[in-house]
């Protein structure tokens, strides 16, 4: 498939025909962070999981698992639906997941999320060995990074700004709703 590379989960840096595709949550990436289209593609399909969280009065965080270039799970946050704090997007794809590949391991997979993982679901991430984590906006009160960024699995390689503004501007418009009320 041209210069991208098939195994998403592989670590390699996949690039979009000839250069790296940048977009403005770029300065905020450890170096050599490179995002190309199709992050911001699986990532527009996240985004699709949390307006249907949005819709439904949940936070809306979206989430999908990517192996071989095709989404094998979908989630978004039912915490309010379920009556269940660990029913993020992030807990119901990685179930998802699991149960499409018939096992636990996740380690050739990406998965792709709105907002940066908290603690539990970066916890969670670690324990399935996912091998990327692309993320849109930054949580700098509830992010895994908070309390350190050594949560998940060595081998795991993260990408955060993803389609931050975008994501971002769902979890405002959320927040903007409620204090309406």
């Amino acid at each position: 498939m041209g210069d991208r590379c098939s195994d998403v989960g592989s670590g390699t840096p996949c690039l979009s025909s000839d250069a790296e595709q940048r977009d403005p949550g770029a300065d905020q990436r450890p170096e050599g962070m490179i995002v190309t289209n199709t992050d911001e593609h699986f990532m527009r399909q996240a985004l699709k999981e949390a307006e249907q969280a949005f819709k439904v009065d949940e936070v809306p965080i979206g989430a999908v698992v990517v192996c071989g270039d095709r989404i094998i799970a979908r989630g978004h946050n039912l915490t309010e639906r379920l009556n269940d704090v660990t029913a993020h997007a992030e807990m119901q794809s990685i179930t998802a997941a699991a149960e499409h590949l018939g096992g636990k391991y996740l380690k050739d997979c990406t998965l792709f999320v709105t907002v940066e993982p908290c603690p539990m679901c970066a916890g969670a991430l670690q324990w399935a060995r996912i091998g990327r984590i692309v993320f849109g906006a930054f949580d700098e009160k509830s992010g895994y990074r908070r309390i350190g960024g050594k949560m998940l699995h060595p081998k795991t390689k993260v990408v955060g700004g993803v389609l931050e503004a975008e994501c971002a501007d769902l979890m405002k418009a959320f927040f903007k709703k409620k204090r309406a009320l």
